[in-house]
């Protein structure tokens, strides 16, 4: 009997090990690299097939930027799963890198965070639609994975017409995870 529930413990602690995934890097495998022409990145996503662009607000100091970047922003199924539906790349909150905005103005990153995205907070997570016009935001740290991956999923199929996300996430918090 004991030599079962050996058995038995080891093989669940082997099927674990092979679905644990090794956290990868978010600035490689999560965001793309930009040279900040946003009317560039969109026509990109549109050759691409993408859903979108995501822009992810952040600033240095910020500690809840920081989790997001170390427990969701790193998942492999996080980062396959957003390559696939959209472009996402990082605005520095503070940056006086030069940037082309959606509508082609060269300003500041800080300018177009704070003039024309109002973010007071971070991080932000703005989802644009391929004609370059806010769709859906999220600002803070999501609960963890599948709220992330929910967030994905809730602008990627469009559900953002419908519905606010709240209203999703418990809808979407009923059913199978993505």
């Amino acid at each position: 009997m004991k030599t079962w529930r050996h058995l038995l413990w080891i093989g669940m602690l082997a099927s674990f090990l092979v679905l644990a995934e090794e956290p990868r890097d978010p600035l490689e495998h999560f965001f793309n690299q930009s040279f900040g022409d946003f009317p560039e990145e969109l026509a990109r996503a549109r050759e691409e097939g993408k859903k979108g662009i995501l822009l992810f607000f952040e600033m240095d100091e910020c500690p809840f930027c920081h989790r997001m970047k170390q427990t969701v922003l790193n998942q492999p199924r996080v980062q396959d799963f957003y390559r696939e539906r959209f472009l996402s790349f990082v605005v520095d909150v503070g940056g006086d890198l030069e940037i082309i905005d959606f509508n082609g103005e060269h300003m500041s990153e800080k300018d177009f965070a704070f003039k024309q995205n109002r973010v007071r907070a971070t991080p932000v997570f703005q989802f644009y639609n391929l004609e370059g016009e806010p769709v859906a935001r999220f600002t803070g740290a999501t609960s963890g994975v599948d709220e992330f991956l929910w967030l994905g999923e809730y602008v990627s199929e469009g559900h953002y017409q419908d519905m606010p996300f709240t209203r999703y996430k418990r809808e979407r918090g009923q059913t199978a995870r993505p």
